[in-house]
């Protein structure tokens, strides 16, 4: 953390408005920070995305930060208090460039991320399997084949092509069957 106290401003700007800042997390801990500022009613904006991911032979939905070591908070210079921000768990210190001072996040910057992160179709961007992967088919009379991926097929299955008599063709299978491949 920089020698300079944490309340002492946003980097010469001497307004009183809300401004965003960025605070760094310690590793893994952006939730538990973007939480806790929360609980100390602090306006926070930690922007995430939803991927698939394979657990336990699987696909599930799981939220994952878009920033893993940030969060953004919102605070003003003068009425704000910052002293608890640094003794949070989760917080590694109040983001500064050059001077040591905490600059602020344009609003708009802000706005753009907020905009993409409520759009309908960011998460069919984030799926585990893409049109056109090649796949290894580790179950079933397929076992061991490899195949590519064409699309999903509802939330448990999916379409891939498997190269049979010189040939392909469309099969449906589970998509726990599915390997993405290396």
């Amino acid at each position: 953390m920089s020698d300079q106290p944490i309340n002492s401003g946003g980097g010469g700007e001497s307004s009183d408005e809300l401004r965003w800042y960025v605070i760094q997390c310690k590793g893994g801990e952006s939730f538990r920070a973007a939480e806790h500022l929360a609980n100390q009613q602090f306006e926070v904006f930690h922007p995430v995305l939803q991927v698939q991911k394979k657990r336990r032979d699987k696909l599930v939905w799981l939220d994952e930060p878009l920033f893993p070591y940030y969060v953004f908070i919102r605070l003003s210079t003068l009425a704000s208090n910052w002293r608890p921000i640094r003794s949070t768990r989760g917080v590694l210190k109040l983001l500064t460039f050059g001077d040591s001072l905490p600059l602020s996040v344009s609003d708009e910057l802000i706005a753009t991320l907020r905009d993409h992160a409520s759009c309908d179709d960011e998460s069919a961007a984030h799926v585990y399997f893409r049109a056109g992967d090649k796949v290894d088919i580790m179950e079933g009379p397929f076992k061991n084949l490899q195949a590519l991926f064409e699309r999903h097929k509802g939330e448990e299955r999916a379409i891939v092509l498997l190269n049979m008599l010189h040939k392909p063709q469309r099969l449906e299978m589970p998509l726990a069957q599915l390997r993405r491949e290396n």
